[in-house]
C-alpha cells in the first residue's frame, strides 16, 4: 500500500498550504529537496520583496509586488523548448526563470504572507492573478494590467486566432485547480524531455487531483505504451473506454484493446 503523498495533505489543510504542496510535488522529482528548508529561505525574499514595496494600502500592492519581483530578475522562462525545470517550483526560486503559472505559485504566497489580496486566474495557455473587484488581470510575468481587449490578444496567442474570450477562461482557479494544472504542465514537460518514469508520477498525480476522463486516463496509457507495460496501459484504455460517449473514439479504443490482447505475452 503506497504512503498518503505529502501533497495531500497540504491540500487538505485549512486554509490550503498550496506553496509547500507545490514544493513537495517538485521533492517526487528530485530526492535532494527538502521543502522545509526552501520555506525558510524564503523568508528572505519575502524581506526582499517587502523591503521595496511602496507605502500604500494592502489591496494597491499587487501589481507593485510583481514588478518587485521584476526587480529582483524573476522573468518568463522563454528558452526553447520549454524543460521541466520552468515549472518545478524549487528551480524556478534558483533560476528566477519558470513558467507563468510557478511565478504566479510564488507571487501568490507572497501576497499571502504580507496579506495582500491576490488570485489566480485559470486563463488559458497562461495563469493570470486579479486583485478581487478589480476591473484588470495582471500578468504575473511582467505585473502588466490587462483589461478585455488585452485578455483577447493573449488568447489568440496561445490558442489561435478562431479562439473567442468568454466569462469562462476568466474564473478563480483553487488550490487544488493549481495543482492539477502544475502536474499536468509537468506530465507534458517531462514527456517532452524524453523522462516517461518522472511524467508518470504526474500523470498519477493528475488522476488523484481531477476527476475521471478520458483525456488524463490517455495520457497515461501513453505513458505506459512507453515503458513497455500492456497490462497497466490495458487498464487506463479500458477506463478511457468507459468514460468515453464518442463513437469513433470508442471505436479507435475498442482496436487499441484488441491488439493488446493479440500481443503476444512477454516472459
Amino acid at each position: 500500500m503506497s504512503s498518503r503523498p505529502a501533497w495531500l495533505d497540504c491540500l487538505d489543510a485549512q486554509p490550503p498550504a498550496l506553496f509547500e504542496a507545490a514544493l513537495c510535488i517538485a521533492a517526487e522529482h528530485d530526492a535532494q529537496l527538502q521543502p522545509a528548508a526552501i520555506l525558510r529561505d524564503f523568508a528572505n525574499l519575502r524581506q526582499q520583496v517587502q523591503a521595496g514595496l511602496p507605502n500604500l494600502p494592502a489591496g494597491e500592492l499587487a501589481q507593485p509586488l510583481l514588478r518587485r519581483l521584476n526587480e529582483l530578475d524573476f522573468h518568463e522562462d522563454d528558452d526553447l523548448p520549454t524543460r521541466p525545470h520552468a515549472a518545478l517550483l524549487h528551480r524556478v526560486l534558483q533560476r528566477r526563470r519558470g513558467q507563468p503559472l510557478s511565478l504566479a505559485l510564488i507571487a501568490l504566497e507572497l501576497a499571502r504572507q504580507l496579506e495582500i489580496p491576490l488570485q489566480a486566474v485559470n486563463f488559458p495557455g497562461h495563469l493570470l492573478l486579479r486583485v478581487p473587484g478589480a476591473d484588470h488581470l495582471l500578468d504575473p510575468c511582467s505585473g502588466r494590467r490587462l483589461y478585455p481587449r488585452d485578455c483577447r490578444e493573449l488568447l489568440q496567442r496561445v490558442a489561435g486566432p478562431a479562439a473567442e474570450l468568454n466569462a469562462g477562461h476568466l474564473l478563480t482557479c483553487d488550490a487544488r485547480g493549481l495543482l492539477l494544472r502544475l502536474s499536468r504542465n509537468l506530465c507534458h514537460l517531462h514527456g517532452a524531455a524524453g523522462e516517461p518514469l518522472a511524467a508518470l508520477k504526474d500523470a498519477e498525480r493528475v488522476l488523484q487531483l481531477a476527476p475521471p476522463n478520458v483525456a488524463d486516463h490517455l495520457v497515461r496509457a501513453m505513458i505506459y505504451r512507453e515503458l513497455d507495460c500492456p497490462q497497466a496501459e490495458r487498464f487506463d484504455l479500458e477506463r478511457a473506454l468507459l468514460l468515453c460517449d464518442d463513437a469513433q473514439e470508442s471505436l479507435r479504443l475498442s482496436q487499441r484493446l484488441h491488439e493488446l490482447e493479440r500481443a503476444p505475452a512477454l516472459h
